[in-house]
């Protein structure tokens, strides 16, 4: 463990009056974002942008990761209705053309919430083409116009390995599809004591099996004890199970009561990192101290469909 300072690259520029709006509106919605409820580093600097990442299914998780701020309990809330629409109609109002969804993790649901995800993505869809552009927050009057379409990316359990929840969310034709392996097999039963790391890698494996076309993002905490040759190893079972894209970022411990910080990654080692996942074959790659497994997720996006082999479908 060290003592838990952060260093210099972790300064944030100061919120203005637009990331209070962004706050409010939420809060007016019911909606939870995870950027709020993981005590994201960057919140501030993306609620700037206008982006941010949904969470559905509540604000309670059925695991007991112990890198992670959620409220824990075997059974979460009852499932809000109508949430889709809430959600739906917050993307339409901001204007956002790439939206993230992601959730807590429901065990205690049949279908770990699957048709939630569907719902979402399905109510998102339905407001296509009639949203309003990217707008100044501070100004929500600003006339409406067509948007070019919106593009979905979720970011998934792993539904306990169910093959139908997957299948039922990725029948919904998203943009871009997550799994996040979080960390190296061996700090797994420590971290992560109720996840599997050969569950997690099925999983992405078998979302391209549904749709070969599909582009796969997966994501890595490090400074947690790992050591390069794992992360190297875990790059590489990713590339086994055909993901496409990478992201690398240092863990932030929320509180005393959480995992330990071990080590602050330096900079320069997080390039090396993003060499080596472009060496292994990842179309791509964001490594960096402040990146979260949907940051710049658009961004990322884009990047994947410029390094895509032709004979994919776009």
């Amino acid at each position: 463990m060290i003592k838990n300072r952060l260093p210099f690259w972790f300064r944030q520029e100061i919120p203005d009056a637009s990331v209070g709006r962004c706050k409010q509106l939420l809060s007016e919605y019911g909606i939870n974002t995870v950027c709020q409820l993981a005590k994201c580093p960057n919140l501030s600097q993306c609620f700037l942008s206008q982006k941010m990442t949904f969470l559905i299914l509540g604000e309670t998780c059925t695991r007991d990761c112990r890198f992670c701020t959620m409220k824990k309990a075997e059974v979460g809330a009852d499932l809000l209705g109508d949430e889709p629409e809430k959600i739906a109609e917050l993307v339409n109002l901001l204007g956002l053309r790439f939206v993230v969804i992601t959730s807590v993790t429901r065990d205690d649901l049949a279908d770990g919430g699957a048709g939630q995800f569907a719902k979402t993505i399905e109510a998102v869809r339905k407001i296509d083409n009639k949203m309003h552009p990217v707008r100044d927050i501070t100004n929500l009057t600003s006339k409406p116009t067509v948007s070019n379409g919106i593009k979905v990316e979720v970011l998934l359990p792993d539904f306990q390995g169910k093959f139908s929840s997957l299948k039922c969310v990725l029948a919904t034709s998203p943009s871009v599809a997550g799994h996040n392996i979080e960390t190296v097999q061996r700090l797994y039963k420590e971290v992560r004591p109720m996840a599997n790391y050969p569950r997690s890698l099925a999983l992405l494996k078998t979302m391209k099996e549904i749709n070969a076309s599909l582009i796969t993002k997966s994501s890595l905490m490090l400074g947690m004890g790992e050591k390069e040759p794992e992360v190297r190893e875990t790059m590489q079972d990713l590339r086994k199970a055909q993901c496409d894209i990478l992201t690398l970022g240092q863990y932030l411990a929320p509180s005393k009561q959480h995992y330990p910080v071990k080590e602050f990654i330096s900079p320069e080692q997080f390039q090396r990192y993003k060499d080596i996942g472009l060496s292994l074959g990842f179309k791509a790659v964001l490594s960096g101290p402040l990146v979260r497994s949907s940051y710049n997720a658009e961004e990322i996006y884009k990047e994947m469909l410029k390094n895509r082999r032709p004979t994919y479908a776009v």
